[in-house]
């Protein structure tokens, strides 16, 4: 395993961005120490909180952001303020603005759910007006872990990363979330083994009528991108099984898992199916004629 790219330098202490500056001046973050990245939702930066380090998630406006806040993500979403909710609905400048808060929050809330549960996902310390103040994923040297596309494998660490993957997908989808955007870009290769990162799009896998079709593209683009180094992972329908246990209330976070899907063949009865719905709607008849005497 080896980098593509080779990190530059030694880090230097930057003058605060203006949207850190607020951190700063509470106190909840001494020095920012450098960019770290800039991505399609959010620009990431090192910062010293005391004698540690973290990582600080500056959020993108949602103009300048290329993820748009897709309403097949938000289904499922609750807003307990009522009032909140219909300006939501209504579009309006407050409605967007708790919109985007909502779409903050919720990385939070899985960040929190997901940690809790055991999945590999940077531990959250705090959201702050736009920000997420989070732990600084390292590699085995104490440096910022590259991301899955930056490192080249061979087939045996490949499979050993799919693998482990999976696991961790198994483990959202257990406790009740799905990625819904998982790729080599929001995998982090830390000591210990991956982490999972970038989560406001994440999705509730009981609220959201998307949800099966999204697991399942999670889980197709790490196949995509391992079967580069092991060809044999291309073939696999690891997300389909997945899915299946879990509808069928079967999935656990240690459940064996093949990669194959055996599909039914057999013909559908249909002539016994419509006897099914004939004899409720009688039974609905029934009951109406009931209650009308």
């Amino acid at each position: 395993m080896r980098l593509r790219r080779n990190q530059a330098g030694q880090d230097t202490i930057m003058k605060a961005p203006k949207r850190l500056q607020a951190l700063v001046a509470e106190g909840l973050v001494d020095e920012v120490v450098r960019q770290l990245m800039s991505g399609k939702e959010a620009t990431v930066y090192t910062v010293r909180c005391g004698d540690e380090i973290r990582c600080a998630k500056v959020y993108k406006d949602i103009k300048q952001r290329s993820f748009r806040q897709n309403a097949s993500y938000q289904e499922g979403r609750k807003t307990k303020n009522s009032r909140q909710a219909r300006a939501m609905e209504k579009g309006s400048r407050y409605g967007r603005q708790m919109q985007e808060e909502a779409w903050q929050n919720a990385e939070v809330d899985a960040l929190y759910r997901l940690a809790a549960a055991g999945v590999r996902v940077p531990k959250p310390y705090i959201c702050h007006e736009g920000v997420l103040l989070m732990e600084l994923v390292t590699d085995a040297d104490g440096h910022p872990a590259p991301r899955l596309n930056d490192i080249e494998l061979a087939a045996g660490q490949a499979l050993e990363l799919h693998a482990m993957l999976l696991r961790q997908v198994v483990g959202m989808l257990c406790a009740g979330i799905i990625h819904g955007d998982l790729s080599e870009y929001n995998i982090l290769v830390g000591s210990d083994g991956p982490v999972i990162i970038d989560l406001p799009q994440a999705v509730d896998a009981a609220g959201n009528s998307n949800a099966g079709p999204m697991l399942e593209r999670d889980v197709a683009n790490l196949a995509s991108y391992f079967s580069r180094f092991a060809p044999e992972l291309a073939a696999t329908e690891y997300g389909k099984e997945i899915w299946r246990l879990y509808l069928a209330g079967r999935l656990r976070p240690d459940s064996a898992l093949t990669g194959r899907v055996e599909v039914d063949h057999r013909v559908a009865d249909v002539g016994a199916v419509l006897e099914v719905v004939k004899e409720a709607l009688l039974d609905e008849e029934r009951r109406q004629l009931y209650r009308a005497a």
